[in-house]
C-alpha cells in the first residue's frame, strides 16, 4: 500500500502543467491539429486503435496528441476511454474475401485470381531520408484503377482445392465465442480468445516472438499465402428487425501464413495455416501474429513445445504493453517504505555477515 506524500499536490500540479507546456511546444509554430494526426500519422494511429481494440481514428489521433506521440501512453489513453462506452453487442463475423482492396500481395504465387496489388508499402523505397519533405512539396494525385467487385478467392483456397492445406478453422457448434474484455483470463485457452489477446498484443513484443520462431526456436518455416488491406463492411444483426444493418466500414489488415507440417498419426502432411487481424493498415502486426499463431498451436497439432512462442501462458501474459507498461513504470512511484525494510534487513545481514566472519577468524587463530 503506498502512502501519500504531503505535500506532493502542488507539485503534481506543476508537473501537469509542465507537460502541457512540452506537449504544446514552440508557440510560434502552429498546434498540430486532430485532423493532420489523422492525415499524415495514420499508421500511428491504425497502431493506436488496434492495441487499444477501439475503432476510432479522431479518438486515436486524440490520444498520440495527448501523449506526446509515446503509442504506449495512447494506447492506455484509448483503452481506457473504450471502458467507458455501453456494449449494445457483437456484430456479424467479418466477410474479408468481400474486402474492397487497396493492397494485397502473396509470396506463395505470382500469379494469382485478382492479381497482386502493391498499394501503399516501404517495401520498394529506398531506406533513405528524403530531405524534400523537410518542406510542403507538391504530391502527385496516385494513380488508380477501378475496384475489383466481388469476392476475391484466398490463396489458401487455392491449397484447399488439392487438399494440401488444413481445413479452415471452424469451431465446434456449441462453441460460445469468448470476450477477453469481459472475461478474465484462464489457461489453457480456445484459439478465438488467444487471436483476441494477440490482436491488441504489444506490436514489439509479437516481432519479436515472431522472429524468434524463423531462427529456430519454435521449427517454423513460414510462407506468407496472403496480405490484404481494404475497408470490410460491419453488420450488426437486429432482433427487433429480424435482419442485420450495416454499421459501416472498417479498414483492416489481414495475414494468412502457410506454414509446413510434417503430418501425425491423425493427419497427413500438409499446410498448417497462422492467422492475423488488425484495424487499419499494420502490416507488420498482422504478419507476427500469424507467426505467433501458428506457433502456439503446438500442443493442437502434436508438436514438442519446446520455445517461448509456443508457450500459451508466458505469450499471453506479456503480450499486453498496458499491463506491461503498469508493472515495470509502478517502480518508479514512492516505495520508500519497502525499500527502507530492505536496507534494515541488508544491515542486519551484514553486521550478521562480519560477526560471524569475525567469529570464523578468531577459531582459525586460536587454532594456529
Amino acid at each position: 500500500m503506498y502512502v501519500a506524500v504531503k505535500g506532493g499536490e502542488a507539485a503534481i500540479e506543476n508537473a501537469h502543467r509542465l507537460l502541457a507546456d512540452r506537449r504544446r511546444g514552440d508557440r510560434s509554430l502552429p498546434a498540430i491539429g486532430i485532423d493532420q494526426i489523422v492525415a499524415q500519422l495514420a499508421l500511428a494511429v491504425d497502431r493506436v486503435m488496434a492495441e487499444a481494440s477501439l475503432y476510432d481514428r479522431t479518438l486515436a489521433a486524440l490520444a498520440v496528441r495527448q501523449s506526446r506521440g509515446d503509442i504506449i501512453e495512447a494506447i492506455f489513453l484509448l483503452r481506457a476511454y473504450r471502458t467507458t462506452l455501453p456494449r449494445f453487442g457483437y456484430s456479424k463475423p467479418l466477410d474479408t474475401a468481400a474486402m474492397k482492396i487497396e493492397r494485397r500481395v502473396s509470396a506463395t504465387y505470382k500469379d494469382l485470381p485478382g492479381g497482386q496489388l502493391l498499394g501503399p508499402t516501404f517495401d520498394y523505397t529506398h531506406r533513405l531520408l528524403d530531405p524534400s519533405l523537410l518542406s510542403d512539396e507538391t504530391v502527385e494525385e496516385p494513380a488508380q484503377r477501378p475496384a475489383e467487385a466481388g469476392r476475391i478467392m484466398r490463396v489458401s483456397e487455392i491449397l484447399g482445392q488439392e487438399g494440401l492445406i488444413e481445413a479452415d478453422g471452424d469451431m465446434p457448434v456449441d462453441h460460445e465465442i469468448g470476450d477477453l474484455t469481459r472475461e478474465p483470463l484462464e489457461f489453457p485457452m480456445s484459439r478465438d480468445l488467444r487471436l483476441q489477446a494477440l490482436a491488441r498484443g504489444d506490436e514489439g513484443f509479437l516481432l519479436a516472438l515472431g522472429y524468434s520462431t524463423q531462427r529456430g526456436y519454435g521449427r517454423n518455416h513460414p510462407f506468407t499465402g496472403e496480405i490484404r488491406i481494404g475497408e470490410v463492411e460491419v453488420e450488426f444483426y437486429v432482433p427487433e428487425l429480424g435482419f442485420a444493418v450495416s454499421l459501416g466500414v472498417i479498414q483492416l489488415t489481414e495475414c494468412q501464413m502457410v506454414n509446413q507440417f510434417k503430418g501425425s498419426a491423425k493427419a497427413p502432411p500438409q499446410f498448417t495455416r497462422g492467422y492475423g487481424l488488425v484495424f487499419g493498415q499494420s502490416e507488420r502486426k498482422a504478419m507476427s501474429m500469424s507467426l505467433v499463431d501458428r506457433a502456439l498451436r503446438a500442443e493442437e497439432l502434436g508438436e514438442d513445445i519446446t520455445a517461448p512462442a509456443q508457450d500459451e501462458e508466458f505469450v499471453i501474459s506479456h503480450s499486453d504493453n498496458v499491463q506491461a507498461t503498469g508493472f515495470v513504470e509502478h517502480l518508479k512511484l514512492p516505495h520508500y517504505v519497502d525499500f527502507q525494510a530492505e536496507l534494515d534487513l541488508v544491515r542486519r545481514m551484514r553486521r550478521d555477515f562480519e560477526a560471524n566472519r569475525a567469529g570464523g577468524d578468531t577459531i582459525k587463530e586460536a587454532a594456529e
